[in-house]
């Protein structure tokens, strides 16, 4: 299988790939994959094939699968209005490129698979919300449903597409638990806020097993849109191509302040500080809704296609990742 990846370098495209390789090699099953990159010359993998974006414009190459997952970091800084446009140009050229070159090639591939966040269903408390749940409007909606509703275009070209909605990741090397572990480990880790907004996340290990789920539940249905859909997770098209969404996150979404308190465990550090919301809004500005505003979204999807997660709790996350 040929797999094509933008933002295959990232802290969820390049532990995707290593975990897929390792798997399809211990199946002894063939597995080619190649990094979509605007730069060929960085380090990856020998196992790795970089092509740069206007290689693909001219390729006769064929890809079985392509997961899109290239974007700027939501929470990498203060949301400026210049940086929501690169926020949103980050998502939005790599996907018209890779559907650029689904429109052009002869063989086109089984499945899309392209990333998005649970941000689309905007601050809602903590009012559980399902792949059948509506939005509030915000600008984290709007970044996630302008990216979805490009992607869906692919089912124009007759090309099933998986919206992957995707909460706060888990994994020491990156992410929200990457970002605090410094100040965590001097011991001025703390609670944000009232501490009771809930916090949807999942492990990085169960995110990759989840797509792999997801690539391999599709590929087996041969584009059966009813082997597709579970829980009402099908997405409107125009057409009869099967488009669907998952949300990946963890059965279990806790407050801020367990979060806080397991990871403090964790790290074997206290979390005596508390940093209030005025604090947060005037260090993050509209950003701090990150931070402040909660939200319960579960994985209804998936566990109703028969997924079983590895690390469904928190403690179960943490314990074992190596520092």
């Amino acid at each position: 299988m040929n797999i094509l990846i933008s933002g295959g370098s990232g802290f969820l495209g390049s532990a995707f790939s290593e975990e897929t390789q390792k798997r399809y090699q211990q199946a002894d099953r063939d597995l080619h994959v190649t990094w979509l990159t605007r730069d060929d010359s960085q380090a990856h993998p020998s196992n790795i094939e970089m092509m740069t974006y206007d290689e693909l414009s001219k390729t006769e190459n064929t890809f079985d699968v392509i997961l899109n997952l290239a974007g700027a970091g939501i929470a990498d800084s203060r949301w400026s209005d210049e940086r929501k446009e690169q926020l949103l140009a980050s998502r939005i050229k790599p996907t018209e490129s890779i559907l650029a070159f689904i429109a052009r090639t002869s063989t086109k591939p089984k499945l899309l698979v392209s990333g998005s966040a649970i941000g689309w269903y905007g601050v809602q408390g903590d009012k559980p919300l399902t792949e059948s749940s509506g939005f509030e409007t915000d600008f984290s909606h709007q970044l996630c449903e302008q990216w979805e509703q490009l992607a869906l275009t692919a089912t124009d070209y007759a090309v099933p597409v998986a919206i992957v909605r995707t909460g706060v990741v888990i994994h020491p090397e990156g992410g929200m638990v990457g970002k605090l572990l410094i100040p965590f480990k001097m011991g001025v880790g703390g609670q944000l806020g009232n501490s009771q907004q809930i916090m949807s996340w999942i492990s990085r290990e169960d995110w990759v097993g989840a797509v792999i789920f997801i690539l391999e539940q599709h590929l087996a249905s041969k584009g059966d849109s009813d082997a597709n859909t579970t829980h009402d997770n099908a997405l409107q098209t125009t057409n009869d191509t099967p488009a669907f969404v998952y949300n990946l996150t963890s059965p279990n979404p806790v407050s801020n302040h367990t979060f806080t308190k397991t990871l403090g465990a964790w790290l074997h550090r206290p979390t005596f500080f508390t940093l209030p919301n005025f604090l947060l809004k005037l260090m993050f500005g509209e950003m701090s809704t990150l931070l402040i505003d909660g939200q319960k979204v579960l994985p209804q999807a998936l566990q109703d296609a028969g997924y079983e997660f590895q690390q469904p709790t928190l403690k179960q996350a943490l314990a074992g990742q190596k520092l």
